[in-house]
């Protein structure tokens, strides 16, 4: 799609993809701006992850401000520390305590990146925002509406955390990297004399947890007690005591504390009787599942059910299944065949083809067994 020169604010991290965004665009003709969020002071208790950590930290900030100082154009740093407290840190740490697994980097799109950084944007006259993000936008005409895709190099593909993404704010977002692939990427990077940048590696961890240790984390600022609590077996049977329902999460294995002469896995957590229940490999697998907080990326509303491929995690493969609405608020998702650890609090994304449909929050597991085991755990924990 050809558009006119237009002023473009860049949300620029430090690393390759936001760096090559901003490169292309200038390439193109467009005003660019780079802009990026400061989420932690000098003086933060962050201060570790303020230094060393992901895409916002002092590091990556100050490669930012290079990369537009070697392109020639703005660069503004913007202060969203407290807003980043409340609406992603303390959304993280909340999760843990429910028993559920969170997605902090799908809460800073939402509230961050296409909120507040795109207000800033708006107000600084641009006509969009612009992002290293791998997905594409594109105009429905049959519809009327704008669509989410899928990248192009689908070991990149980030449409799964951005299936949040209202209408108004499509409109007003550009992915230019959607249809690269990454090592395209950083050929371009180093065409453009990013040298700085062409071969920084992805950052892999949560930003704000130093040594991706969420536990230490979560115990350091935790304002709740977290007590000790038993383990079940898939029959209600104690088996022993774990930590604290914050330290675990569907599907572990490692770290439980644990042994009976088998491997051993995270089957469910009941937050409200502060229990684990643990099971052989077979039982992690779930028929389906509840989801809510939904959002219609591809489609008004769900009104009658419709077969989808699904992804329950950004990295797992997407699986056929029908969707059923429930209400306005809830749709039932029934797998064509049992899939593994479905982790209420993750994020579940509803696709056909490369098309979002739209995605919610994983709120229950939602099969026969699960109930039962809830059933006799429920029983065991009164006796």
């Amino acid at each position: 799609m050809i558009r006119l020169p237009e002023k473009i604010v860049v949300a620029m991290s430090g690393g390759v993809d936001s760096s090559v965004t901003a490169a292309l665009l200038k390439s193109q003709g467009h005003e660019v701006i780079g802009i990026t969020m400061r989420l932690y002071q000098p003086d933060d208790p962050l201060e570790e992850a303020n230094h060393t950590g992901g895409c916002c930290s002092l590091d990556e900030v100050n490669d930012a401000r290079r990369v537009c100082e070697q392109m020639g154009i703005p660069h503004y740093a913007v202060n969203f520390k407290h807003e980043f407290n409340d609406k992603v840190i303390s959304y993280f740490e909340r999760e843990y305590k429910r028993g559920r697994t969170p997605n902090p980097c799908i809460a800073c799109n939402i509230y961050m990146k296409y909120d507040l950084l795109l207000e800033k944007a708006m107000d600084l006259g641009a006509a969009y925002l612009a992002t290293g993000h791998y997905a594409k936008i594109a105009a429905n005409v049959e519809s009327g509406r704008m669509e989410l895709l899928r990248a192009v190099d689908p070991n990149k593909d980030q449409s799964y955390v951005l299936y949040n993404l209202t209408q108004e704010q499509l409109k007003q977002t550009m992915f230019p990297l959607g249809g690269y692939l990454k090592t395209e990427v950083r050929e371009i990077a180093r065409q453009f004399g990013l040298v700085r940048v062409a071969n920084k590696p992805d950052s892999q961890e949560i930003c704000f947890i130093p040594n991706n240790d969420y536990k230490a984390f979560i115990k350091k600022r935790a304002d709740y007690e977290i007590s000790e609590g038993n383990y079940y077996d898939t029959k209600g049977n104690i088996l022993g005591k774990h930590q604290g329902i914050p330290y675990y999460t569907i599907g572990q294995r490692k770290g439980l504390g644990i042994t009976i002469g088998r491997p051993l896995f995270v089957v469910d957590i009941i937050p409200e009787r502060n229990a684990v229940i643990l099971g052989g490999a077979d039982e992690v697998f779930c028929e389906g599942l509840i989801a809510d907080s939904l959002n219609w990326v591809a489609i008004p509303e769900l009104k009658e059910t419709l077969r989808v491929s699904v992804k329950i995690r950004s990295t797992s493969k997407a699986a056929l299944a029908t969707l059923t609405p429930f209400d306005d608020e809830t749709v039932h998702v029934t797998f064509d065949e049992p899939e593994r650890a479905v982790t209420p609090g993750q994020a579940v994304v509803f696709y056909q083809g490369d098309v979002v449909i739209g995605g919610g929050v994983i709120a229950a597991r939602n099969d026969q067994h699960t109930q039962r085991l809830r059933e006799q755990i429920a029983v065991s924990s009164n006796k």
